[in-house]
């Protein structure tokens, strides 16, 4: 949440330069910039063109930010987070996917127009050396704020209001079956404008959010063709703290959005299209190009102020501030990553000791040692229970289901705009309904997806194996979807009841009796319905363990 400090912030955006330049990156095609010219007083944002990142150029106009917040319902002294090594190498990239809009002179902040309900994926990169991350998990807090000075001041009012007109709505949230490589999500009912999660930067990260207010919400008259007012999505980066447990912020950035219903955003574009296409080529050049995605311009540490981010369950406090820290149990949703599937739950400060990296058989996805690899289906994802909100995700409604079990089932199944219309119907009931009474009830779109829901089918796996212990008759059938050496693994060390933290390495026997490491593509060319034996090979040096697998199958 930003408020103004000192300062305060201008009233126009004096930079921002949207081209983008720099060697090879993760990106393709073109790429936005979003100016952080009216959060920071810098002259110019930091290139970031090194270890595959995109250099940026923007101005700055002179002014001074502070986003604070009651994260997790819980009211933090705010003070600077700069606590960081000047010598630190922390540069990251935040790519959202959704292009700019051609329409924004080339001396202001991008804009990015996005659709209402509609999931965009923010890719997430650490850049630079890794070596000091490996093993480690980051959070990240993805707020949605308001871009300008009047509205900023009256933040919790505006939220409020909002609040009472959509009971139950989020303002931003995370798609978690479209996500990867996130773990612990956070999404706290008392803060609807901010989303939390943990990542890991050693892996290929992306998080899908989904905006769910309108600009035109937050406009004083409404009276139809107003002009919708700018947001901001702001992502902020913590380490989790070293021996107080105190997290430290590394990094912050930001963009300028707009949001529309429906197709909106794509007839936006197209307008603002035509409206420049019809200038004189010396008019054109006026304007920044339109790109396919955007980067979130960095905002400098010295500049921000922002309230401590800690775990769920933890308070910080801080000796510089003489005001005390309250804090409020709130209620929260928490999505577990599969590695909670096993034994028990561990805090991040936890996972941070036990993960390892021990091997680099598997590109940017070693399951060796790590406890937290996002591999499963979305189902697994959720976790087993450390959030009872999610227990009936991907799982088919019962017809003996009651009214609030269904209820539960909708919200889940993210047909929370369809919850309220539901909430007398027990599973029975709305098992009932056919497609059409489905469409005629809550849309086209809409009606189709909670038919199909419903009354859906598993899918055919994509590899069949057979597994076998100690030369046992009994084999048990594991069934692939991702066709990755991390998948495998974690089916692999559930069948020879092992924590996923505990496997080393896995191994298939080649000719001649060769132990061949197994990868992605060693995966994805294994013959379905094969059968093998597992042999558990102990590690010298450790407790944990090697799994050979040895093809038992007729030639």
């Amino acid at each position: 949440m930003l408020h103004q400090h000192s300062g305060g912030w201008s009233g126009q955006d004096s930079g921002g330069g949207g081209g983008v330049g720099g060697g090879a990156g993760p990106i393709t095609g073109g790429v936005g910039t979003g100016s952080a010219s009216s959060l920071t007083s810098s002259s110019s944002n930091e290139g970031m063109s090194s270890s595959g990142g995109l250099h940026q150029q923007g101005g700055g106009g002179s002014s001074t930010i502070v986003a604070t917040g009651n994260y997790h319902g819980e009211k933090y002294k705010y003070d600077r987070l700069n606590e960081t090594d000047a010598n630190a190498d922390n540069r990251f990239q935040y790519v959202l996917a959704a292009a700019t809009s051609i329409a924004t002179k080339v001396n202001e902040e991008s804009l990015t127009y996005l659709n209402q309900g509609q999931p965009y994926e923010i890719k997430m990169k650490k850049l630079g050396d890794l070596s000091n991350f490996r093993g480690k998990l980051l959070r990240s807090v993805v707020r949605l704020c308001f871009h300008e000075r009047r509205l900023q001041y009256m933040e919790r009012e505006q939220i409020a209001a909002w609040r009472m007109s959509r009971p139950g709505d989020r303002i931003v949230e995370i798609d978690v079956p479209l996500s990867y490589g996130i773990y612990e999500v956070v999404q706290d009912n008392s803060n609807l404008n901010v989303v939390e999660f943990a990542w890991d930067p050693t892996k290929e990260v992306g998080v899908y959010i989904k905006v769910n207010c309108i600009s035109t919400e937050f406009t004083p008259k409404k009276h139809g063709g107003e002009k919708g007012v700018p947001f901001r999505i702001q992502v902020e980066t913590y380490s989790h703290g070293d021996g107080d447990g105190t997290p430290k912020r590394l990094h912050v950035a930001g963009c300028q959005i707009k949001v529309f219903k429906l197709k909106g955003a794509d007839r936006k574009h197209k307008q603002d299209r035509e409206k420049i296409y019809k200038r004189p080529m010396v008019e054109q050049e006026k304007y920044q190009p339109s790109c396919e995605c955007t980067i979130l311009a960095e905002i400098p540490l010295e500049l921000v102020y922002t309230s401590a981010i800690v775990p769920v369950g933890t308070a910080t406090s801080n000796g510089s501030s003489s005001q005390t820290t309250q804090v409020a149990a709130v209620a929260t949703t928490v999505v577990t990553p599969p590695a909670v599937l096993a034994s028990r739950t561990y805090s991040p400060t936890e996972l941070h000791k036990s993960q390892s990296f021990a091997s680099e058989g598997c590109p940017s996805e070693s399951p060796l040692g790590h406890d937290t690899d996002n591999v499963e289906s979305p189902t697994s994802m959720i976790g087993s229970g450390n959030s009872a909100v999610y227990q009936y995700y991907l799982q088919p409604l019962s017809a003996e289901a009651s009214a609030q079990q269904t209820a539960q089932w909708l919200q889940t199944n993210r047909f929370s705009g369809q919850a309220r219309t539901f909430s007398r119907f027990a599973g029975a009931d709305i098992l009932r309904l056919t497609r059409d009474d489905l469409i005629q009830i809550c849309g086209l779109a809409d009606g189709i997806r909670l038919f199909n829901a419903l009354h859906a089918k598993a899918l055919a796996p994509r590899l069949t194996l057979y597994l076998t212990q100690d030369q046992s008759q009994v084999f048990h059938a594991i069934f692939l979807e991702n066709l990755s050496c991390v998948e495998i693994a974690n089916k692999l060390a559930a069948l020879v009841q092992l924590s996923s933290q505990h496997v080393l390495d896995v191994y298939i026997e080649g000719p001649c009796g060769i132990h061949v490491l197994v990868t992605d593509e060693v995966v994805q060319n294994m013959k379905d319905e094969s059968m093998y034996t597992v042999e558990l090979l102990p590690d010298q040096t450790s407790d944990r363990y090697r799994l050979l697998l040895k093809s038992t199958s007729p030639h």
